[in-house]
């Protein structure tokens, strides 16, 4: 288990509690007593902590190597999933996963963000953040799912859409405005979950549904921290303050009225317990399914250019 900076007093305890379980007396009545003791501080210790996080520390738990990413989830709970390749004009992009699958029974089309584990892996994924032609094969598989009449559910979590230069030339900007028009007036229904980062126009791209979820340790902004910090500050140093005013976690969306819930995480993060985090996401896309099939096509359109509508305050002045 990986622990960030903010969680050592835990880990200093857990690796205590480790090597009184190595010693040969672990059968001694002793032993097991404080054994017992240690593992009562260290729950206590994980409530405190994670009771009372700071904005940045969800950013940091949010981007833990070991949360579960959008292919643990399908593997978790998505039956006969069969992953659909390419977004038919250049190539199949893999930092992002689609395909369809079965929940509890239901057809549904998943679409997601992907990162890898690994050296390779993250290389491979590039390290979750699409190209055009990942957004266009979330276009091509929205317009097939609204075609055969399927619920469409997407797992956000990426640092941004890639910002090279061949991702501008083959018009990245185009390819997330196309699936924002699309997603506007989809037919079926559309349910958005924040797994881990939701970052800008990246995130968006796949992002607008009927109802959007984002999981407790999770964030979603119009840019990072620590592009925040370099913009307003030139440096970046100052991310922890740029979380801070930026408003970017799940409670603070869910106040603002930008998301429609909040899915609780195992304490200490969803990585610690995924197949925990993994039913509490499952919960939610049952039940979101469940109301959104009742409206007809029309009202879900209506309901989601609504909803979009209301978001924001603002006044007129005369």
């Amino acid at each position: 288990m990986q622990y960030l900076d903010f969680e050592q007093p835990i880990a200093d305890l857990e690796k205590k509690i480790e090597e009184l379980k190595s010693l040969s007396t672990v059968s001694d009545g002793i032993l097991k007593k404080e054994i017992d003791s240690l593992n009562k501080r260290v729950d206590e210790l994980r409530k405190s902590i994670f009771t009372d996080l700071t904005r940045w520390q969800r950013v940091q738990l949010a981007r833990h190597p070991e949360r579960p990413y959008t292919m643990d989830y399908i593997d978790h709970f998505v039956e006969d999933f069969v992953e659909l390749h390419g977004d038919r004009y250049l190539a199949d992009d893999k930092a992002m996963v689609a395909g369809l699958g079965k929940i509890d029974g239901e057809s549904v089309m998943v679409i997601g963000h992907q990162k890898g584990r690994d050296t390779a892996g993250r290389t491979y994924r590039n390290f979750g953040m699409a190209n055009p032609e990942g957004y266009r094969k979330a276009y091509r598989l929205m317009k097939l799912a609204e075609k055969f009449k399927v619920p469409i559910i997407t797992f956000l979590d990426t640092p941004g859409a890639f910002p090279g230069l061949e991702a501008e030339e083959r018009g990245q900007a185009e390819a997330i405005a196309k699936n924002l028009k699309l997603m506007a007036t989809l037919k079926v229904p559309l349910i958005s979950i924040v797994i881990g980062e939701g970052a800008s126009g990246g995130a968006i791209g796949i992002g607008m549904g009927n109802e959007v979820f984002m999981m407790e340790n999770t964030w979603y902004s119009v840019i990072s921290p620590e592009s925040c910090s370099s913009i307003l500050w030139k440096t970046w140093d100052y991310k922890e303050q740029a979380a801070a005013n930026l408003k970017l976690t799940a409670k603070d969306l869910e106040e603002l009225k930008v998301i429609d819930g909040v899915i609780p995480e195992p304490l200490g993060g969803a990585h610690r317990k995924p197949k925990e985090a993994a039913e509490a996401v499952k919960a939610q896309i049952v039940k979101s399914m469940k109301k959104l099939k009742k409206l007809s096509a029309s009202k879900l359109i209506d309901q989601r250019i609504k909803k979009y509508s209301a978001i924001g305050a603002f006044e007129t002045v005369t």
